[in-house]
């Protein structure tokens, strides 16, 4: 413990005194900032990162953050080229790529961007007509950024990005909108309705042209089998026709008459004669009997001929 008061502050002071003369000498940069150094008021550059040694009261030094930073400009009332007002709010991003021009070309960088970003968004707004302002915010907000990044290059600024956050047109502007959306989108709905519709339409018209495509397929593909099965018929038919004689067809007419026997009538029309009707089973019951010889020395041909001359009459008729 010091016992003079007197002699412990001038050692405080000494302290001090060293602390301050070594952080004017001795300066960390980090790797964001740049150091822009002056010797007795003339530019020696920009320095960092690291470690930087500076001489007091001869060097003086300006810090300047690289990193990337965003200047909000507040609404801005614009005329449109239709002349309609219209408010607007943008963000502006830029970056520091020359730390010495930016402390040696401007004051005040942010006051003064801020400024230059309103004048500029008049302008451009002021050559574009509303319904444009409304629906083409990206193209605007290239035109702006290249307009900007024309003056502030030269203070050793980019400007990376502009992003308008809102426009608000006029309340009047604002009712107009609405009333032509929801007419938009009741024309839409009307549309899709009458497409529905038609559509609707359509296909019921093709499923009743297909059901009818099928519906005569079918008769058509009835019609054939039933013509098919009509002409195996025949031929059957006919291939049995081949074989029958007229033994067979004697019997055939001896059933007939049997038949007509059996009938409740009384008279009988035969379109042939009798004796033609039964000579065919009467050759047939003789050469049964007699094996082709008959008696007396007659022939089936002269028997035949004998009955063809008894018949002679056109017709019988029996009652």
């Amino acid at each position: 413990m010091f016992e003079d008061p007197v002699g412990l502050i001038i050692l405080l002071v000494g302290l001090a005194i060293i602390l301050a003369l070594l952080s004017s000498i001795v300066h960390i940069v980090r790797e964001y900032e740049r150091l822009v150094v002056f010797f007795f008021g003339r530019i020696q550059g920009a320095r960092g990162p690291g470690i930087i040694f500076l001489i007091p009261f001869v060097q003086q030094a300006v810090k300047v953050d690289l990193r990337e930073r965003f200047l909000e400009v507040p609404q801005q009332t614009c005329i449109t080229k239709d002349n309609a007002p219209i408010s607007i709010d943008f963000l502006v991003y830029s970056k520091v790529f020359d730390p010495q021009e930016t402390v040696l070309a401007v004051t005040d960088f942010t006051g003064a961007s801020q400024a230059l970003a309103a004048t500029t968004l008049r302008a451009v707004i002021g050559d574009i007509p509303l319904d444009d302002v409304l629906a083409k915010r990206e193209e605007i907000n290239n035109v702006l950024r290249t307009k900007l990044d024309e003056v502030t290059h030269r203070w050793g600024v980019k400007i990376t990005s502009v992003e308008i956050r809102e426009i608000v047109p006029p309340r009047d502007i604002q009712e107009a909108m609405n009333r032509q959306m929801s007419a938009e989108r009741n024309r839409r709905a009307v549309i899709t309705e009458s497409e529905g519709a038609r559509q609707s339409t359509i296909n019921v018209a093709e499923g009743d042209k297909q059901s009818n495509i099928l519906r005569a397929e079918g008769q058509r593909q009835a019609q054939i089998l039933q013509a098919e099965g009509f002409s195996n018929a025949l031929r059957t038919i006919f291939a049995a026709a081949e074989g029958i004689d007229e033994k067979t067809m004697a019997l055939q007419y001896l059933e007939a008459l049997k038949a007509l026997g059996a009938s409740s009538s009384t008279k009988w029309i035969l379109p042939m004669e009798l004796s033609e009707l039964t000579r065919p089973m009467t050759e047939a019951m003789k050469l049964a009997r007699y094996g082709g010889d008959l008696p007396g020395g007659g022939s089936t041909g002269s028997t035949a001929a004998g009955g063809s001359a008894a018949g002679s009459t056109g017709g019988a008729a029996a009652g």
